[in-house]
């Protein structure tokens, strides 16, 4: 079941200009049209000439979702499409007997959903919110007649399938080709730093996943995550501060995965 917090028109008398960002609750910015939004050019699928965006604007409904709300579900019959604005989102996949298995987590600028709504086929992963979020859901026979009318969206839509493909290849050859479950948490956090990091000579970044979701991702026990993460810190690699992860010893890191 999908929950979610829809977005509540300006009272009278507001003092927000017409292009101004609105506040929903956890203060996040939410962005009422794809026509105003300040991150559209930096956006692959949103990056449309005006025309083409201001359709967008028309078939697309604006929703905020709270950590935990789910967007779909593996199996589940393809409704559409969400276009992620702001916060993330993790794609996973569970087997009978309850283990789950996540493939990635979308950043802003991704289109959820977008496989199983082309194909018409039953969503291939579920999706669930890690932060609060909003995501603007298209309808599927809204979305593949925007697709039919606009050949650039089309591309972009390839754009985002090709790379989707080449995300799952690497993933599929980090945690196949490791030689151990250090490999695989060293591969993680080298990668993670390197699109969520900064900082020099020590690499800071905000790890907001827990050790259960990144074993997840790296196909590991959460005890075994927990166990790495403090054979690091004895080793003097990285450690933890709250949410922010510290990487002192980079090179230690690539040690482990042989590069």
């Amino acid at each position: 079941m999908i929950s979610s917090f829809k977005i509540i028109p300006r009272a009278k008398g507001s003092t927000l200009g017409p292009d101004s960002p609105m506040r929903a609750p956890y203060g996040l910015e939410i962005i009422e049209n794809c026509v105003t939004c300040p991150h559209r050019e930096d956006r692959l699928f949103c990056n449309l000439p005006p025309a083409g965006v201001e359709r967008l604007a028309t078939i697309t409904s604006a929703s905020t979702y709270p950590k935990g709300a789910t967007l779909f579900v593996e199996g589940q019959s393809a409704r559409g499409v969400f276009i992620l604005c702001s916060g993330r989102v993790k794609l996973s996949t569970s087997s009978i007997d309850g283990r789950t298995l996540i493939v990635r987590i979308s950043e802003p600028g991704e289109v959820l959903g977008l496989p199983a709504t082309v194909t018409g086929k039953p969503y291939e992963l579920s999706a669930e919110v890690v932060e609060p979020t909003q995501a603007n859901f298209i309808p599927r026979a809204d979305f593949l007649k925007f697709l039919r009318e606009n050949g650039e969206v089309s591309l972009r839509v390839a754009q985002q399938l090709g790379e989707t493909y080449h995300a799952a290849v690497a993933e599929m050859r980090s945690i196949g080709l490791s030689h151990s479950a250090a490999e695989k948490l060293a591969r993680f956090l080298l990668e993670y730093c390197a699109s969520h990091g900064n900082g020099s000579p020590e690499i800071r970044a905000k790890l907001t996943l827990t050790h259960e979701e990144i074993g997840q991702l790296i196909g590991a026990s959460r005890e075994t995550v927990s166990r790495l993460f403090a054979t690091f810190k004895k080793k003097q690699i990285l450690q933890v501060k709250g949410s922010t992860l510290i990487v002192s010893n980079k090179a230690g890191l690539e040690s482990l995965t042989g590069t």
